[in-house]
């Protein structure tokens, strides 16, 4: 009897831990009642009847990443280029990904690299190139509809490296120096014309501000003849009236103030060594006579005497 109850007892714990399941965090387990499916078992503990329930699928519902192998395409013309990537999902229906696919990863890479190929084909090795987000965006827009009946969700599709064939590569290199080349030669005849521009512009201002000098100046030049001229023509007229008054001193100064400024220029020029007046020295004296006239009619009589001038007639030594 004892050793029965024992037994008992034993059948009885190992029942109890057959029934438990323990469901770890980011997995499902689907639950299975004679082959068929009955439910989804939660993370935590959960309690299934041996021999009757057990667990069919564990399935991962974590985000996941599958690599695409490296495969070449032939693009829309014609160009051969060697391409990978990698697919990111996540499990959304545990049941769905359990049943309605036999291995789900490997039917995602199949999946992903078929629709690569057809993705990339109908484009042209330039676009294959530049438009790598195009690329992404319309691979994963195929992908997500088509793993929507498998209860999965299509996070992200990357490609991870585009190899062009060498010689193209090669020419594209080329090509791209001489892109640069053109670039740099474009930019540097832009900078010659805005040089050339800028010396033109400064010329041109240049000449502008000295012809406005030279107007001006020639403005002020003629503005001083005027007066000089004004000034000219009020002594001759002041001369001319007082010779109409009788007064005859008024000409035999004005005469006198000529004949000593010609002198004087005589005398200043660095040239002249020997000054030959041509003119009588009686015509001088009676000159300045009438200068001193002039001067005593306007001091008085009681002036001092004009000095004598002492005349000298050029001889052929002076001459020499």
């Amino acid at each position: 009897m004892t050793t029965f109850l024992i037994a008992l007892a034993v059948l009885a714990l190992i029942f109890v831990l057959m029934s438990v399941k323990i469901v770890h965090q980011g997995h499902r387990y689907t639950i299975e009642r004679f082959g068929k499916f009955v439910r989804v078992a939660e993370p935590g503990l959960n309690l299934v009847t041996p021999f009757v329930y057990r667990v069919g699928r564990k399935i991962n519902v974590m985000e996941q990443v599958v690599d695409i192998p490296g495969q070449e395409i032939i693009t829309k013309d014609n160009a051969m280029v060697a391409v990978d990537g990698v697919v990111f999902f996540q499990v959304l229906d545990a049941a769905k990904a359990a049943y309605e696919v036999s291995d789900l990863y490997s039917a995602i890479m199949a999946l992903s690299t078929t629709n690569l190929r057809t993705v990339m084909g109908s484009m042209d090795l330039d676009e294959t190139l530049s438009k790598r987000d195009e690329i992404n965006a319309r691979l994963l827009a195929v992908v997500d509809h088509a793993t929507e009946a498998w209860g999965v969700k299509i996070t992200r599709v990357e490609l991870k490296d585009i190899r062009p064939p060498q010689d193209i590569s090669n020419a594209m290199a080329r090509q791209m120096k001489a892109e640069r080349e053109k670039r740099a030669a474009i930019l540097e005849a832009e900078g010659l014309r805005a040089a050339a521009i800028l010396e033109a512009e400064g010329e041109k201002q240049s000449k502008i501000l000295a012809a406005e000098g030279m107007k001006e100046a020639a403005f002020r030049e003629a503005e001083a003849r005027e007066r000089s001229a004004e000034a000219e023509a009020n002594a001759t007229k002041s001369v001319s009236q007082a010779i109409e008054g009788g007064n005859t001193q008024a000409i035999n100064y004005f005469i006198a103030q000529k004949y000593v400024e010609a002198l004087g220029k005589f005398a200043t020029s660095p040239n002249a060594k020997t000054i030959l007046f041509p003119v009588e020295a009686t015509q001088l004296i009676g000159t300045l006579g009438g200068i001193g006239e002039l001067a005593r009619s306007v001091i008085g009589p009681d002036a001092t005497a004009t000095p004598a001038v002492t005349t000298r007639v050029p001889t052929v030594k002076d001459a020499q």
